[in-house]
């Protein structure tokens, strides 16, 4: 769990029990110092997380958490000194009679400035000495020749303020990463009457700060802030030292809402706030001991209140026993919906933050497998019946009328067809002024005449296109490759996924992930002066292969036999990238001979791979890591028909990719489900349902009210929720596909409900 920024792992807890019962008079101070050391909770300027963790372990002892030894005595930070009443004489003159002022920094509450400070606040400031909140830096404002003439002190900034947090267009991501380069002009205080000394004091004090601050906390702001009570004054001195209002406070505190002013303390500031930390995997601690599937998949999700955390294990779980309801029925109650609405609305849930965990989660089950195969595609989510969404884009071209999203995403399956998980998800709405909305080329029109706009699309980079997806989900497989060493990731691609930036890519690292293909043959790749068709079909036929192709819209799922041929070709690169040296491959090539048989389209295939090639057994285990990838398009039909998520009505494009994110672990689990039972039939059910689950299942099969006293088989109880879901189990059947385990779900997660309430099997519901 994160308590203040901390996370606190059960190995953690387990430690502070440790420490505590071996130690029972250690002091608060002492263990806090002790776990700070051990597990290097720093600060950006080094210094140890003392104060934050002594709250963290303040909230675990009021929460229950851990226990903690009593107090036996308390200290006061602030103590109570009556201080000594300085007094100013009044002033009247200009700022060139006053002369040179001086802001210097009071460097600590021992020091005479200090006391000096502190009284002058005692006296004239109405807000008084303090307390100040977090991080903080005192002034004292004076001049040679008048002595003492006022003070400021700067702060720790607000955590949120929706007007600030408007202007500047943080998101709840930016502003958690970069709030502490945001400090808070808390006390302003002139005791003298000298015009323009206000501004004049406060430009000095705002040239010196950044320096100052970064000296003391490690941090460099770049923004400060300062609240005006409307009752008092009018914030005329920060206006005019160049200060912007940009709204009001909500007035929660004392009921008078304060006016808000900033200030820029450099150019880039707006770049610098607004710069999102990258998301890096395997930061977050795993959960320990997770109480269902939700948390294991979401528990080491990146949110700021646990309370979201909470919410999104209801929410993944009711999505999850009601796959295919709409969000109100999924959720059983109004509250339950309202707040589901809310967690779509908040900032600081979106689709990545969603799947960060749960590819997280991935990760750790890759690890177990020798070889993980990584096909990537592309699926349109169309909405065409919720026109009203905002953020939406073309799902197709001009003249189609599709309205939805574009989806293009990463899934790892096992060389058998187990998938391990989601692995990567971009989802955008395409720009319906943009042309074509795609890498496509389409007509525009322009004045009376039409054309192609061949030449600015030959000109854009790769980043700039669609095909960049590739690129980008290449990478996110470079990056677990590097957390896996011991196992072989395969990205997998279509014939989409012929493009040249995508195979240098994949050239560049020897120990990155494997790259296969299928080549377009309008590309018209060439190897030694003629195309790689022709140099491959001339090659003998190395093996006859037979091989499986599914059913794909009104064409039958049919055994295929192809003459199987490769080799070692070295691709020359395209015309635009005329002078760079060629890249070195392997190429499968399949060709099935149609003679004698009614085949309307033959299978020739060219397979382009990273993977060395050597032998015919080499070759037939490339062609069967191809063929695993049909198991992604399995997964978009489980998402679309399964998890009915063209139903969903959020409102903003937004909501339905963080809803999104949510869907696509459901319709994971539901697929691994399918495949857990046909993979590892023998394994127990208890990998997937939990007691009350099984014991439901079989009373339900049974009609008998006492189940047995050992779980089946995971084939067996598989075939049991595809009874539910009204699979015959006939001999020539088949196993049960994902939409008759879709139903057979809800059917059971009904019965399991009613067995929870009415604790038929010494559970508590």
């Amino acid at each position: 769990m994160q308590v203040n920024g901390l996370y606190f792992t059960k190995s953690i807890l387990d430690e502070i029990d440790e420490i505590v019962r071996e130690e029972p008079s250690i002091s608060r101070r002492q263990l806090s110092r002790r776990l700070c050391e051990a597990h290097n909770w720093r600060s950006p300027s080094g210094r140890l997380k003392d104060m934050a963790c002594r709250k963290a372990l303040a909230e675990l002892d009021r929460r229950g958490v851990i226990s903690l030894p009593s107090v036996s005595r308390t200290f006061s930070f602030n103590k109570v000194v009556e201080p000594v009443h300085i007094e100013v004489a009044p002033l009247h003159c200009t700022l060139e009679e006053l002369g040179a002022v001086v802001v210097q920094p009071v460097d600590s509450r021992c020091s005479p400035d200090y006391q000096v400070w502190r009284s002058l606040m005692h006296s004239y400031h109405y807000l008084g000495s303090g307390p100040m909140c977090g991080a903080q830096i005192r002034y004292l404002i004076s001049s040679p020749n008048y002595g003492p003439l006022g003070a400021m002190a700067f702060s720790s900034a607000s955590y949120a303020l929706r007007a600030r947090d408007k202007y500047i267009g943080w998101s709840t991501a930016a502003r958690m990463a970069n709030l502490p380069r945001v400090v808070c002009n808390s006390r302003f205080l002139l005791c003298v009457q000298v015009p323009n000394l206000a501004s004049h004091a406060l430009s000095l004090a705002l040239d010196r700060l950044p320096d100052d601050w970064h000296e003391r906390y490690g941090v460099r702001p770049v923004l400060v802030e300062t609240f005006v009570d409307p009752r008092r004054f009018s914030g005329t001195c920060y206006k005019a030292a160049n200060w912007v209002e940009v709204g009001t406070t909500a007035g929660r505190r004392d009921g008078v809402a304060k006016r808000i002013f900033l200030r820029p303390l450099c150019e880039d500031w707006k770049e610098v706030l607004c710069q999102e930390p990258p998301i890096v995997l395997g930061a977050a601690p795993r959960p320990e001991d997770p109480a269902n599937w939700a948390e294991e998949e979401f528990g080491s999700v990146r949110f700021p209140d646990d309370r979201l955390k909470r919410r999104l294990f209801k929410l993944a779980q009711d999505f999850y026993e009601n796959s295919e309801a709409n969000i109100p029925e999924a959720c059983g109650s109004r509250a339950a919906t309202i707040a589901a609405y809310r967690f779509f609305k908040n900032k600081a849930v979106s689709m990545d933050v969603l799947l960060t965990p749960h590819i997280e989660a991935t990760i750790e089950r890759i690890k177990a497998y020798p070889v993980v195969l990584a096909p990537q595609d592309t699926t349109t989510l169309d909405y065409n019946t919720h026109p009203m969404t905002e953020g939406l884009g073309p799902t197709g071209s001009r003249n189609s009328g599709g309205l939805g999203l574009i989806l293009h995403d990463t899934l790892a399956f096992t060389v058998d067809g187990t998938p391990l998980g989601v692995l990567d998800a971009q989802c955008w709405a395409r720009d319906p002024d943009a042309v074509g909305g795609s890498d496509t080329m389409v007509e525009e029109t322009k004045g009376p005449s039409k054309r192609f706009d061949w030449y600015i699309a030959y000109k854009r980079t790769i980043e700039d296109k669609e095909s960049a997806k590739w690129l980008r989900s290449f990478r996110k497989v470079a990056e677990i490759q590097r957390l896996c060493p011991e196992t072989t990731l395969v990205s997998i691609g279509d014939q989409e996924s012929d493009i040249w930036e995508l195979l240098l890519e994949a050239t560049k690292d020897p120990n990155g992930p494997k790259l296969l293909i299928r080549a377009d043959r309008h590309r018209r790749r060439k190897f030694e002066d003629e195309t790689l068709w022709r140099y491959m079909a001339s090659l003998d036929v190395a093996a006859r292969l037979k091989i499986h192709i599914p059913r794909s819209g009104s064409s039958r799922s049919r055994d295929a036999w192809v003459d199987l041929r490769f080799a070692k070709v070295e691709l020359s690169p395209p015309e635009r990238f005329a002078g760079d040296p060629p890249i070195s491959l392997w190429a499968v090539y399949l060709l099935e001979d149609p003679s004698g048989a009614e085949i309307e389209e033959p299978i020739e295939w060219m397979l382009l791979t990273t993977a060395a090639v050597e032998t015919v057994e080499d070759a037939k285990t490339r062609v069967e890591w191809y063929s695993g990838r049909w198991g992604i398009e399995v997964y978009h039909r489980t998402l679309k028909s399964g998890c009915r998520i063209r139903n969903r009505q959020l409102g903003t494009a937004k909501k339905l990719q963080a809803c999104l994110g949510i869907d696509m672990v459901v319709a994971w689990r539901i697929y691994h489900m399918a495949m857990l039972g046909r993979e590892t039939p023998n394994a127990p059910c208890t990998l997937y349902f939990d007691d009350v689950e099984w014991k439901t299942l079989c009373c339900l099969i049974t009609k008998k009210p006492v189940p047995p006293e050992q779980p089946p088989t995971m084939a067996e109880a598989v075939s049991m929720v595809g009874k539910l879901g009204g699979h015959l189990g006939r001999k020539g059947d088949g196993p049960p596909g994902t939409q008759t385990l879709w139903r057979g779900l809800q059917h059971l997660e009904s019965a399991v409900e009613l067995a929870r309430i009415l604790n038929l099997f010494n559970t508590p519901p």
